[in-house]
């Protein structure tokens, strides 16, 4: 198995011959990600010239229309795509109708003939959540998801992986019947950035913040994931989903994972993989006296947001006169492990904040003795260790120093890591990345089903209590960091949030 992150060869890796097959191919994500991710790979040589992208929609459209569609979303994008591009294919129909996989089936057979894809497949489906069974399925039914040895056949699925326990472990089962979990691959794409890589090499590379990676030096830690916008034309999506399923489900606890899991025996797929379930099943679950006083739920109402006026949640478009839904959510967690045990780990995530921000923040335990008069040491605060996630990739750590002067003033002052300072080579997207490594055949930035349970497990209490009402939907005005329920929430143990 390929393993980049321990081999560290990133730009010589290149994808087998494959076609690369999308459904939903009409959709925005194809256009706004997928393709674009393509043609960077495509631009830095990263694609063989057996290769070949197949879209499957509803759409009325051909595969002239399609290859028009994939140019119009990169333009500019230089002749290696260009080229690609003429190979594009596309196969017109229903995702759960038998004639669409006889002509996919086809196709593909003729793209193995012209392009030399030597029967390999990567299944992507770009399409709402609900088609995600529909399709394994008939992917099987037609004799496309298991290959003759030889060959491989891979799935790659977007969230949400269900929205409850039960609904997660009912797409399991279909997509079992169909894939084995060794060539499922269920993307996050907070795990294709680089930053939140950057916690493996952090931590493990360096003698200097390993030591401290524990209770004994660690106060709380702080994940931080906030929007500036709102939920726009996603009024239908978000009043089925909420902030709670959209974010803290799947990207809160992935990193969550990646951040506190114990040191892998193997830097690869594996162990990596192992250590973040080990972590995920360490977080305590919440009995419902524990979310009532450990969670909170809010809701965005009118407000302005840099610098300009915008609507409440109640007033965006497919959105409820009189929705409930969580568009902001605060939770205090605790860890049960040797590492991690009585050091709370406070998440919120919310739209329509000051602005759009991803980190994680360790507060250190302050030093036992401080040898300066109080007035010296006010604007001094605890050392912190901020990795940010986005849009400033980097990490930044916070210490001590003397104000220059007469007086022997002490006050915080930052170490600051950047990545578009350090370093001259390009970080590729997260797409990049991910659906590279999904054509070479590296799960380790993947997630396993374990991982998805056990995500839900967290989090199924929280839903429960929430929907029986026991939490109220608290308002917050648009443009602010949340409710003061939510500060509240911190402050109970004499802590406040970090103001990125």
């Amino acid at each position: 198995m390929t393993n980049p992150l321990a081999a560290g060869m990133e730009l010589s890796r290149k994808a087998p011959p494959v076609a690369l097959v999308v459904f939903g191919a009409s959709g925005d994500l194809t256009s706004r990600k997928l393709l674009p991710a393509l043609a960077a790979l495509s631009r830095r040589r990263q694609l063989t010239d057996a290769f070949a992208v197949v879209g499957v929609a509803r759409s009325d459209m051909d595969d002239q229309g399609f290859r028009k569609l994939a140019a119009e979303a990169v333009p500019d994008a230089g002749p290696e795509w260009e080229e690609l591009v003429k190979g594009f294919r596309y196969v017109q129909g229903d995702y759960g109708h038998p004639d669409t996989f006889d002509r996919l089936h086809a196709v593909l057979d003729e793209v193995d003939e012209s392009r030399g894809t030597s029967g390999n497949r990567v299944f992507y489906l770009a399409t709402v959540p609900e088609q995600f069974g529909v399709v394994a399925a008939a992917l099987d039914e037609h004799g496309l998801a298991r290959l003759a040895p030889g060959h491989f056949g891979r799935l790659v699925i977007e969230k949400p992986f269900g929205r409850d326990p039960e609904s997660a472990a009912a797409l399991d089962a279909t997509i079992h019947a169909a894939f084995d979990e060794d060539s499922i691959y269920r993307i996050d794409h907070y795990l294709g950035k680089e930053t939140v890589q950057n916690v493996l090499a952090l931590r493990f590379a360096n003698a200097i913040f390993e030591p401290v990676w524990n209770r004994q030096y660690v106060d709380h830690i702080q994940v931080t994931v906030a929007e500036s916008l709102g939920v726009g034309h996603r009024g239908g999506f978000y009043e089925t989903a909420g902030a709670l399923r959209d974010i803290v489900q799947n990207h809160v606890m992935q990193v969550l994972g990646i951040t506190l899991m114990e040191p892998p025996a193997t830097v690869d797929a594996h162990g990596i993989r192992d250590e973040k379930v080990k972590l995920l099943k360490a977080i305590e679950i919440m009995d419902e006296d524990q979310v009532v006083t450990s969670s909170v739920r809010g809701q965005y109402d009118a407000g302005w947001v840099e610098g300009e006026p915008v609507i409440g949640y109640r007033q965006e478009e497919g959105v409820a006169p009189d929705s409930t839904t969580d568009t902001y959510v605060a939770m205090r967690l605790a860890v049960d492990n040797w590492r991690w045990a009585g050091v709370p780990i406070f998440i919120r995530t919310g739209k329509r904040l000051p602005k759009r921000v991803t980190e994680v923040a360790m507060s250190f335990e302050k030093v036992p003795h401080l040898p300066f008069a109080s007035a010296l040491t006010r604007d001094l605060d605890a050392n912190s260790l901020v990795v940010r996630i986005q849009p400033d990739e980097g990490v930044t750590v916070g210490f001590g120093a003397k104000v220059p002067g007469s007086e022997f003033r002490v006050r915080t002052v930052s170490m600051d890591f950047a990545y578009g300072a350090a370093f001259i080579e390009e970080s590729p997207d997260a797409y990049e990345r991910l659906l590279l490594d999904a054509m070479v055949g590296d799960p380790t930035l993947f997630i396993r089903s374990d991982e998805v349970e056990q995500s839900w497990k967290v989090v199924a209490p929280v839903l429960s209590a929430w929907e029986a009402g026991d939490v109220p939907v608290s308002r917050y005005e648009a443009g602010s960091w949340g409710p003061r329920q939510a500060d509240r929430l911190i402050e109970a143990g004499g802590r406040r949030w970090r103001r990125p």
